[in-house]
């Protein structure tokens, strides 16, 4: 019984051991509600409980607020999407003038799809039905929704004038609560985050989503290059899609600065590469990660040499998309 005693606690104090003298990681990720908070806080358990790391999520308005600090090295990794890195590095919308070459891509979380949600009873039945009705703008601290929302109305020939009114909000969440407080008729969202759960529960909601057709996709590349068009059933990983439709998609991914060590950017696409089933089990949208697409060509944003260390090991460099 000591013998079994002490080897409990000698192996209590190895873990507890290991765990103080992990590496410790800063994650980016936007406000609580949102689908990269939900997002960031699945990587940071794997990351933490398997992947050798000690991370730890700091919550910002958007990512347009913490691009800068990771670009600086204030923070380890951030999420956002492939165009919102993209036209950070080339200093291009809402961050002209101001180049963040120091950031660096880690690895790819999932496709991302924005669409428009209504009340589930409503009488907007499409897109071009938002055409007079109040809906959320300005978005002040999270300018890429801005690009979203004129991307899909684009679909239908339409543009944020074709509001009736627009209320005030400083970001994606905001935008979500305004609705559930019953001050907007419909907000822009992802499918699969927790905001349009919770307006689901209270009013019961609808996507709009759209037709899959050559001037769609045309449409939505003038506002988002890299993006595509997703087909989406109902499930209950999606509230809101209630018949299948298209979805506008792009890519979301994880990202640090060419200062993050080799070492943590290795052990965070390590974690995430072996460990799909314990994040999608924390947050499900992570059911769409894909182990073989982890990686792609980005362009103009570089790829974290310590992630194509892992990458390599795994036959997933040079990216063959």
């Amino acid at each position: 019984m000591r013998k079994f005693i002490f080897c409990a606690s000698l192996a209590s104090a190895i873990a507890f051991s290991a765990a103080a003298s992990a590496q410790t990681v800063g994650i980016a990720a936007s406000k609580k509600g949102s689908i990269y908070d939900r997002s960031a806080t699945a990587i940071a358990k794997v990351a933490t409980n398997k992947g050798g790391l000690n991370a730890t999520i700091r919550n910002f308005d958007s990512p347009n607020v913490y691009i800068p600090a990771i670009n600086k090295g204030q923070v380890d990794f951030g999420l956002a999407n492939r165009h919102e890195v993209t036209i950070a590095v080339e200093g291009k919308e809402h961050f002209e003038g101001r180049k963040h070459t120091n950031l660096r891509a880690v690895a790819i979380m999932y496709p991302l799809r924005s669409v428009f949600f209504v009340k589930k009873d409503s009488d907007i039945k499409t897109i071009r039905d938002l055409k007079g009705k109040t809906m959320p703008g300005g978005y002040v601290a999270h300018k890429v929704i801005l690009m979203l929302m004129d991307a899909v109305l684009a679909t239908e020939g339409m543009t944020q004038k074709d509001f009736g009114s627009q209320v005030p909000v400083p970001n994606v969440v905001a935008g979500g609560n305004a609705f559930i407080a019953g001050k907007t008729d419909g907000f822009l969202f992802a499918i699969g985050g927790p905001k349009t759960r919770e307006a689901n529960a209270k009013h019961g909601i609808r996507a709009l989503l759209m037709e899959n057709t050559p001037e769609n996709l045309a449409a939505i590349r003038k506002f988002m290059p890299t993006s595509y068009l997703r087909l989406e059933k109902p499930g209950k990983a999606s509230p809101g899609v209630v018949a299948p439709g298209y979805s506008m998609a792009y890519d979301a991914l994880v990202f640090g600065h060419k200062g993050t060590s080799d070492e943590a950017a290795y052990k965070l696409a390590k974690a995430m590469h072996d460990n799909k089933a314990d994040m999608a089990k924390a947050f499900p949208v992570l059911n769409m990660f894909n182990q073989k697409s982890m990686v792609k060509d980005f362009g103009p944003v570089q790829w974290h040499p310590g992630a194509i260390k892992f990458y390599k090991e795994k036959g997933l460099w040079p990216p063959k998309q």
